[in-house]
């Protein structure tokens, strides 16, 4: 069963409740709030897991694999070149896209009603 809420990708990409789509979703840079300032959501009871941190981690992977292959194929650079170049690259789309892709996948989470099997379903 569905639930009704903002779309997973307005929620994700602006970092909001799913339901309300107005309240913050986290505290911190990953941390996930208690509960919507807004609504009263408790978002305490799902949990999105490693989920989005691997898919991040094979997208990032592909993004910055593939055109450090092809730079080195064509320009066959220094080591030192790679490193300066493609750690930063890295390290900057894995900090940018790790947050509003948690705050997604939490969204479809709440949409499709998934949660953790020894939980209790909230009200």
């Amino acid at each position: 069963m569905k639930r009704d809420g903002v779309s997973p990708v307005t929620a994700g990409l602006k970092c909001v409740c799913p339901r309300c789509g107005e309240g913050h979703l986290f505290n911190g840079y990953l941390k996930l709030a208690d509960e919507c300032e807004c609504c009263g959501l408790d978002f305490r009871y799902e949990d999105a897991g490693d989920g989005p941190a691997s898919v991040i981690i094979l997208l990032v992977g592909i993004l910055v694999v593939f055109p450090a292959l092809l730079v080195e194929v064509v320009f066959h650079p220094p080591i030192w070149v790679h490193a300066l170049l493609w750690l930063p690259l890295a390290t900057l789309l894995t900090l940018l896209l790790l947050r509003p892709f948690k705050a997604f996948w939490y969204a479809l989470m709440y949409r499709n009603n998934v949660h953790e099997s020894n939980t209790p379903k909230p009200d």
